[in-house]
């Protein structure tokens, strides 16, 4: 035993440092000596980037400081946990993380970035409602032809638009079929000498363009997809992430499998040979690598043989991963998470504003506080091409159901019954509300139909015993979506009244703060949501009660 700056070191510890992870195993023989160097990692002491620090030899340190090391790291891991994702499992690094995250420096050269431009944000993290698109491009570069041409340049596979609420609450994640029938924006493409090139848009026409071809066509980069969805869903899309096929073997093989579960048997290949020859029999499965690629590929022996059948198969997919993610049971050692993260990130593609493990870590961190209780897997609601008949070779956006979607999107309504977090403008509608005979207000009409002001007027005063409202015509600011009152500090209680009435939200209320209103009418001006008298206005937006839906928290067998 020696003694060396006031420290006990055990000379004859059998234990060496593993230069992969940095904690201390047996030794196994004379090829043990002790590694020079181990790359920094994250946490509260983490070195700054590229930094690298010497490993104790075999002979420093003691077994009790050895222990306690150990003990640390057990504790660490399970809250430093990095989600990286991959193939259609990009979606996992968002719904999938497990509280913190280890940060390998070195792994945000791995790490490929894309600049759209305006079509993303440049800001990782936003207080507002996100939205990313995760894209799984099926191109076969790099694959050696394993599957397909290997030349191909790949279109976009499988989409999924991720929503994730302003609260946090829910978040929606809507696959979008890659045979669907629709228009194609122009898109400015960043040029490999930093100039901008614009692709011409191609409009809908009856067979083409298909969505897949939003992008690699033409040249066309993940921004054109993301133009073409905010097109489609009237969304802005924040982010993408874009993913290819080793990446679904790789995560789907680092947590152990994923279980799944199927109500016939199949068998995915076609009488000229092809699909994706995967053969299952009815029930629970669990299916990791190859045969997960094979999984979310297949479509050939489904029901109707297209990708709207593959697309449920993908949804229970995701699902399973997400509480695979969530248990905590595969991703706690360091050695696997290190080569999982490697691995995974060499299959990452993402706009400039994720860019990079810093990023990209806050981005999860943040979108990991909704509970996959309250995350619903859905469609976008089509039908098949008129044009094609039955034959789902194509099909085309519902226009009866589809719209109801996108508006529950954009006002943040679950697909799942979820308690809705108070906000802090839920107060101005607690407190006393004022007898309806000492209501003030002047109505505007900013975008109801017409004749609504004189109509709510008439209804405030015979129906609702209003007497001291005016008619004030229509609104000196123009037209607007919402409807809105505006009063002064000393006019709350009358506005909760009128809006008890009225039925509106507490975002549809403005006090003032200056004291400018004081003596003055509550403004009340009619927007473009307003139905009429008595129409409740609360924002709200239901979806259609009939589009397929599945949680992220439970496993149902498909097929």
């Amino acid at each position: 035993m020696d003694t060396r700056g006031g420290r006990n070191i055990d000379r004859e510890d059998p234990r060496v440092r593993d230069s992969e992870t940095g904690d201390r195993r047996p030794r196994t023989g004379a090829g043990d000596a002790p590694a020079a160097t181990v790359p920094a990692q994250g946490g509260r002491r983490a070195r700054r980037e590229g930094e690298r620090r010497p490993v104790p030899g075999p002979g420093e340190g003691t077994r009790r400081h050895g222990a306690a090391r150990s003990r640390r790291a057990g504790r660490s891991t399970k809250r430093k946990v990095l989600t990286w994702t991959a193939g259609t499992l990009g979606f996992v690094l968002l719904a999938g993380g497990v509280g913190g995250y280890l940060l390998y420096r070195h792994l945000n050269g791995n790490i490929s970035t894309v600049d759209v431009g305006t079509a993303g944000s440049r800001n990782a993290t936003s207080k507002d409602a996100v939205n990313i698109l995760v894209i799984g491009t099926d191109s076969r570069i790099g694959l050696g032809g394993k599957y397909g041409d290997a030349g191909s340049v790949g279109h976009a596979d499988t989409t999924i638009l991720f929503h994730v609420a302003k609260d946090r609450s829910n978040a929606t994640a809507v696959s979008i079929p890659r045979d669907m029938v629709t228009g194609i924006p122009d898109c400015p493409t960043k040029q490999k000498d930093g100039s901008t090139r614009t692709i011409k848009g191609t409009p809908e026409a009856t067979y083409s363009p298909r969505f897949n071809e939003s992008l690699g066509q033409a040249g066309r980069d993940p921004g054109c997809t993301m133009r073409t969805v905010t097109a489609l869903t009237g969304l802005p899309v924040d982010h993408f992430i874009l993913v290819n096929f080793e990446a679904v073997k790789t995560l789907s093989t680092a947590v152990g499998g994923v279980p799944i579960c199927l109500t016939h048997d199949i068998d995915d290949t076609d009488e000229r040979g092809q699909g994706s020859h995967l053969r299952l029999a009815t029930g629970p499965h669990t299916v990791q690598g190859e045969q997960a690629l094979q999984f979310v590929r297949t479509r050939h022996s489904l029901k109707n043989g297209s990708d709207l059948d593959r697309i449920d198969l993908q949804k229970q997919f995701l699902g399973s991963m997400i509480r695979q993610m969530k248990s905590g049971h595969t991703l706690t050692d360091p050695r696997k998470l290190y080569k999982l993260a490697n691995a995974a990130t060499k299959s990452l593609t993402v706009d400039t504003g994720i860019g990079g493990v810093d990023k990209l870590t806050a981005l999860a961190k943040d979108l990991n506080r909704v509970d996959p209780e309250h995350i619903t897997f859905t469609t976008l609601p089509v039908v098949d091409n008129p044009a094609e008949g039955k034959n789902h070779r194509t099909v085309v956006v519902d226009e009866t159901r589809a719209p109801a979607l996108f508006r529950a999107l954009k006002n943040d309504v679950s697909l799942t019954e979820v308690a809705k977090k108070p906000t802090a403008s839920d107060a101005k509608l607690k407190g006393p509300k004022a007898d309806p005979s000492q209501v003030r207000v002047t109505v505007y009409n900013g975008g109801g139909p017409q004749g609504s002001a004189q109509t709510t007027l008439q209804w405030l005063q015979n129906t609702k015993g209003v007497p001291r409202s005016t008619n004030g015509g229509n609104a000196p600011g123009g037209q607007q979506d919402r409807t809105a009152l505006a009063y002064a500090p000393d006019q709350a209680d009358q506005a909760r009244a009128l809006a008890a009435m009225m039925g509106l939200s507490a975002s549809a209320l403005h006090p003032g703060t200056d004291g400018s209103r004081a003596g003055t009418d509550m403004t009340l001006t009619l927007g473009r949501d307003f139905k009429g008298p008595g129409a409740p206005l609360t924002g709200r937006s239901e979806p259609p009660a009939d589009i397929p839906r599945a949680q992220a928290d439970k496993n149902e067998c498909v097929g």
